[in-house]
C-alpha cells in the first residue's frame, strides 16, 4: 500500500493538471485502487461493493477473470491494425450482434465512446432522410460532441451556451413530470411532438431518445408511449434512434430496453457495457438505412482486435450466465427494498423508478436543494459503510442503483440495511435540528 500516493495527492495532481471541469463524488474520496467483480477497493484497502458500475459500464463485473483472460490474449497477438486492414475479431462480432439486436438491425459501425455512437448515428439519419434537423426529449444525454450536445436537454451538460446546432433541434417535453400522473405526462409529450411533426415534418431526420433516462433522473414512460411514438414518426418518415448506451445489454431486465416496450428503433447506439471498460462502441440499423452511408468513412481505433474481442467475451459472459434475467429478478427485490424505505421514509425519499437493475430513488424532489444536499449526504454515509452509489437527475437530487449484473441477493440485503440505518440518521438529525438548542 506504500506504492498509492493517497487521496490527497491525487486530488492536488488533479487540480494542478486536469481542466477545472473534471470534478470527483464524496467529500472525502478514497482512492481506488483494485477491482474485483461487484466489489472496489481502496488504497487503504477498504472494501466497497459497487453499486454503479462505472456508470453503468462493468455490467459484468470489475476485471471479470473471464473476460480479462480474453482481453490479455489478443493485446499479446494483435493490438492494433484499422479497418484498412482485414482481421477476424470485428467481423465476428458485427456477426454476433446481429444475432443478439432486435427486429432487422444486422449493421454495425464500430467506434469508441457513446458520443461517438450517437453522433454517427445522427450523421447516419441526415444520410438516408436527407432532412437536417432533429427531435429531442427534454433533459436527456447524449454526448459531448457538438451535434450530440446539441440534442441533449440536460442543461448541466450542454457545456457550450451557444451551440451551433440548436437551430435543427426541438425538444419536446419528456414522458415525466412531478405534478403530473405518468400517462398525462406522457400524453402531453405526445402531444408536442405531433405539432411539432405537423409543424415541419418534413425537416426532421430523426428522433433521438434513452428508452429510460439516465442521467435526467431513470425516467422510464408507461407501456404504451413508445408504440405511440414510433407510428407516429414513420407517419411522416422520421427515423427513431434509441440510445441505448446506458441502458443495454441487459440490464433494465432485457438485452435492449426498448425490448419492454416491443419497439424496434432505426438505428440503435451502444457503448459502456458492451466494453466491460475497453473502449468500445457502434451504432447499428439495417440493411436498407446503412446503404446510405456510403462515402468514405473509418474509426482509427474503432473495432479493434483487443476491443473486439472483449465485446464477444462479455456477450459470452451476458448469454452464458443469463444476465438480463438475473438483472429482472434481483432488480425486483432491490425495487421492493427501496419501496419499503421510501414508505418508511417518506419525506426523504420520494419516488422510486427504473427498470431491472437500472433504478433511481428520487430524495426531497419537492425541495430541490435539499434533496441534492441530503443526496451528497447519503452517497458520503454510504461510502463509508461501504457501498458505492450514484447520482444523478435534473437537480442532482436522485440515488442511481446501476450495480453490476453479477452482484448477490445478499449483497442486495446488505445495502439496504445500510441504506435504512443511514435514512434514520438523517431523519433523527433533522428531527434534531427542528427541536430547542438543535443544530
Amino acid at each position: 500500500m506504500s506504492s498509492y500516493i493517497g487521496p490527497e495527492e491525487v486530488i492536488r495532481k488533479r487540480q494542478e493538471y486536469f481542466y477545472p471541469c473534471t470534478s470527483h463524488f464524496y467529500r472525502r474520496p478514497p482512492q481506488i485502487v483494485k477491482g474485483e467483480m461487484q466489489y472496489l477497493y481502496g488504497h487503504d484497502g477498504k472494501r466497497y461493493t459497487d453499486f454503479f458500475a462505472g456508470v453503468s459500464v462493468v455490467a459484468c463485473g470489475h476485471c471479470n477473470p473471464v473476460i480479462a483472460g480474453e482481453t490479455a490474449r489478443q493485446l499479446q497477438e494483435l493490438q492494433h491494425t484499422s479497418t484498412i486492414y482485414l482481421t477476424q475479431p470485428n467481423v465476428d462480432l458485427a456477426e454476433r450482434l446481429a444475432d443478439v439486436l432486435p427486429g432487422e438491425l444486422r449493421r454495425s459501425f464500430f467506434c469508441n465512446s457513446g458520443s461517438e455512437a450517437n453522433e454517427g448515428a445522427l450523421l447516419l439519419a441526415r444520410m438516408y432522410t436527407g432532412r437536417r434537423e432533429f427531435i429531442a426529449l427534454e433533459y436527456g444525454l447524449h454526448g459531448r460532441t457538438y451535434l450530440t450536445m446539441s440534442v441533449t436537454g440536460l442543461p448541466m451538460w450542454r457545456t457550450d451556451p451557444e451551440l451551433a446546432h440548436d437551430r435543427d433541434v426541438t425538444f419536446i417535453p419528456r414522458p415525466f413530470s412531478r405534478d403530473l400522473s405518468k400517462d398525462e405526462a406522457a400524453h402531453r409529450s405526445l402531444k408536442a411532438l405531433e405539432a411539432v411533426l405537423a409543424e415541419k415534418g418534413s425537416r426532421i431526420a430523426a428522433m433521438i431518445a434513452e428508452p429510460i433516462q439516465g442521467n435526467g433522473g431513470m425516467i422510464s414512460p408507461p407501456q404504451w408511449y413508445y408504440p405511440e411514438v414510433k407510428r407516429l414518426l414513420a407517419q411522416h418518415g422520421v427515423l427513431l434512434i434509441a440510445d441505448e448506451i446506458q441502458t443495454g445489454f441487459g440490464r433494465t431486465g432485457r438485452m435492449f430496453a426498448m425490448d419492454h416496450w416491443g419497439v424496434v428503433p432505426d438505428i440503435l447506439t451502444m457503448a459502456k457495457a458492451l466494453g466491460s471498460g475497453i473502449p468500445i462502441a457502434a451504432f447499428a440499423t439495417t440493411d436498407e438505412i446503412a446503404a446510405k452511408l456510403n462515402r468514405p468513412s473509418a474509426s482509427t481505433f474503432g473495432g479493434n482486435p483487443v476491443s473486439s474481442v472483449t465485446a464477444m467475451a462479455v456477450l459470452d459472459f451476458i448469454e452464458r450466465h443469463r444476465l438480463p434475467d438475473r438483472a429482472e429478478k434481483l432488480g425486483l427485490l432491490l425495487r421492493e427494498g427501496l419501496e419499503e424505505l421510501a414508505a418508511f421514509y417518506p419525506s426523504i425519499v420520494t419516488d422510486v423508478r427504473g427498470a431491472g437493475l437500472m433504478l433511481g430513488a428520487g430524495i426531497a424532489e419537492d425541495q430541490p436543494e435539499l434533496g441534492a444536499q441530503l443526496t451528497d449526504d447519503i452517497l458520503e454515509a454510504m461510502k463509508d459503510r461501504g457501498f458505492m452509489i450514484g447520482k444523478n437527475g435534473v437537480d442532482r437530487n436522485v440515488l442511481a442503483f446501476q450495480p453490476p449484473l453479477v452482484l448477490t441477493e445478499e449483497d442486495i440485503h446488505e445495502m439496504l440495511a445500510a441504506l435504512r440505518e443511514t435514512l434514520q440518521g438523517l431523519q433523527e438529525g433533522a428531527g434534531a435540528e427542528s427541536r430547542p438548542g438543535g443544530r
